[in-house]
């Protein structure tokens, strides 16, 4: 693989010079000279670069798309080679939701770790999405309907979701009697989690209000929630524990979230190494054939 198209990747990746400059060793004058060289062999822009901000070009996206698919493979490849070994060994770069990775995924961990010295784990937490082949991780646990478009997955364990409200909550502004009643209460999401998609015994319906208090942290709805701040549509691995201990109680027990919605581990097509594999294996052990918090 031609170093440039790696050094390329890799400034997309920090979006910075400077950064993916000291990613490789190599200075930001020189990272500018390659990328250049890169671009004149090419006859095409492949980054608009002013002082504040580098953006992919138009073809320069699709080319990068194409060369971390490209680099992806070789990785592959690498990973097959190296799995010679008698263990797993190497990094292993993961990614998973906050709340989800810190409850049910870094508590489990060290029976794994134990049984696997030489793996170099790297575990990443986010609420966004992260770019599995873009970002290079070996594995992403995913909680959505399906497993995404252009990657390889297997669906871990369901992710029951319900209403719930803190009982001082409901003290004070009374249980709902129906969906409909829903509206003269205060909702509480973080952003991008409304609409909210019910099941009942009547169908599908869909509830769509701005919530009460405005966050981008799925967390910060658990905690307003137990404060008793308003009704939540919460998955019960998140809050299993604080309705069995009366925390929280349930809202319109009749409706439910889609039952559609699972917890995947995902990762890029094609072969994966052995740590990956061990640890695909180990997570699907931990929640087979039900997960804790469903019991």
């Amino acid at each position: 693989m031609d170093p440039d198209i790696v050094l390329f990747a890799e400034v997309v990746r920090t979006a910075s010079l400077s950064a993916a400059g000291r990613s490789l060793g190599i200075s930001p004058a020189m990272v500018s000279k390659r990328i250049a060289r890169l671009e004149a062999r090419l006859g095409v822009r492949l980054l608009n670069r002013t002082t504040r901000r580098l953006d992919l070009t138009a073809r320069g996206a699709v080319y990068h798309r194409d060369m971390i698919e490209i680099l992806a493979a070789i990785r592959d490849a690498e990973a097959r080679v190296a799995d010679r070994a008698d263990a797993p060994a190497g990094p292993l770069r993961v990614s998973a939701p906050t709340s989800f990775g810190r409850l049910h995924i870094a508590p489990q961990l060290k029976p794994f770790i134990d049984s696997h010295p030489a793996i170099a784990l790297d575990l990443d937490l986010s609420d966004g999405f992260s770019d599995v082949i873009g970002d290079r991780l070996d594995l992403a646990i995913r909680i959505a309907p399906a497993i995404p478009n252009g990657l390889t997955g297997y669906r871990l364990a369901d992710s029951r979701r319900v209403l719930c409200a803190a009982p001082g909550y409901i003290a004070e502004h009374g249980q709902p009697g129906d969906a409909a009643a829903l509206a003269g209460h205060r909702l509480l999401a973080a952003k991008g989690q409304m609409p909210w998609r019910l099941a009942g015994p009547d169908g599908t319906l869909t509830i769509d209000r701005p919530s009460y208090v405005a966050t981008n942290s799925s967390e910060v709805v658990r905690e307003l929630t137990l404060a008793g701040v308003g009704i939540a549509l919460r998955s019960l691995w998140d809050v299993s524990a604080d309705l069995a201990g009366g925390r929280l109680v349930r809202v319109l027990p009749a409706l439910a979230g889609s039952a559609e919605i699972g917890i995947f581990a995902v990762h890029a097509p094609g072969p994966v190494s052995s740590g990956t594999r061990a640890l695909l294996d180990y997570l699907r052990g931990l929640w087979s054939p039900s997960p804790p918090w469903d019991s």
